[in-house]
């Protein structure tokens, strides 16, 4: 990434986020950074700092309210900022059967996943194409490749992002903007927690063929692929071949061994 250049990430204080953030800090980028907590935001923005970015801006916003990212669109605008690059990496999952889902939840992955990632990228997109130059780099996942009982939401909200991202691809084609959507597979980072997975067949798989990769190695595949111009980068090759079979084999035989991993913890 030539240095200079303008990058928001979202979710930047933790896991792929933070490892993407480092890696455009480390190409001397100026950084704006997006997360909830105001303190682990400003550590990590001294941090890219100490790491060559010239500037790192942490804007506390919570991607969850609906008013959000048009908050970070004004603040920009304020400041006469323009992005290069914008990274929507936020995002969350929720474990269990969606009939005993807590609503609340479920609204604001939503939110999270899809709705504010679709308003920063309208808010953003049209001055990049302006331009004739930018970057939009979308966090989907492997599990946008499949259906996934009892943890359906959040797959579907990485099929929409996949689905989304692949779309405005063809569409920024001949403007000078390149969309990515990076889908990395397990991968250890804080979400396990947060989307309650811990005791699940999949985090508990660490001395298999399945074993979580580490985010850093996640984020430099994606950076790499950024950069090449790909479309969709699937990190991994046991990744790429369990999204091929997402899209290639029966749905019935893949949502089976899905089931199987995410029902594991009730055994236990």
């Amino acid at each position: 990434m030539t240095a200079g250049k303008t990058v928001l990430i979202t979710g930047a204080s933790f896991g792929i986020g933070l490892e993407m953030a480092r890696l455009f800090a480390r190409d001397q980028c100026h950084l704006i950074l997006v997360a909830r907590t105001a303190d682990r935001l400003t550590q990590v923005a001294e941090e890219l700092k100490g790491l060559g970015a010239p500037s790192a801006l942490p804007l506390v916003q919570d991607l969850s309210r609906s008013g959000a990212a048009e908050n970070i669109f004004r603040t920009l605008a304020e400041q006469n900022l323009h992005l290069d690059v914008l990274v929507n990496n936020a995002g969350f999952g929720d474990y269990g059967a969606y009939a005993e889902t807590h609503w609340p939840t479920v609204e604001s992955m939503v939110q999270v996943n899809i709705t504010s990632l679709l308003h920063l990228t309208r808010l953003f997109l049209p001055g990049m194409i302006a331009r004739k130059q930018g970057r939009i780099v979308n966090l989907a996942s492997t599990a946008a490749f499949q259906p996934g009982p009892y943890m359906a939401v959040y797959y579907a909200s990485k099929a929409f992002v996949l689905s989304f991202s692949e779309a405005l691809s063809k569409e920024c084609e001949g403007t000078g903007v390149i969309v990515t959507a990076i889908c990395p597979g397990p991968t250890a980072t804080e979400f396990q927690t947060r989307a309650n997975v811990l005791n699940t067949g999949i985090a508990q798989n660490q001395k298999s063929l399945l074993k979580m990769m580490e985010a850093a190695a996640v984020a430099e595949m994606g950076y790499r692929g950024m950069l090449k111009g790909k479309s969709v980068v699937v990190t991994g090759v046991l990744n790429r071949l369990g999204a091929w079979s997402g899209r290639h084999l029966p749905n019935v035989w893949v949502m089976a061994a899905i089931e199987k991993f995410h029902k594991k913890r009730q055994q236990n």
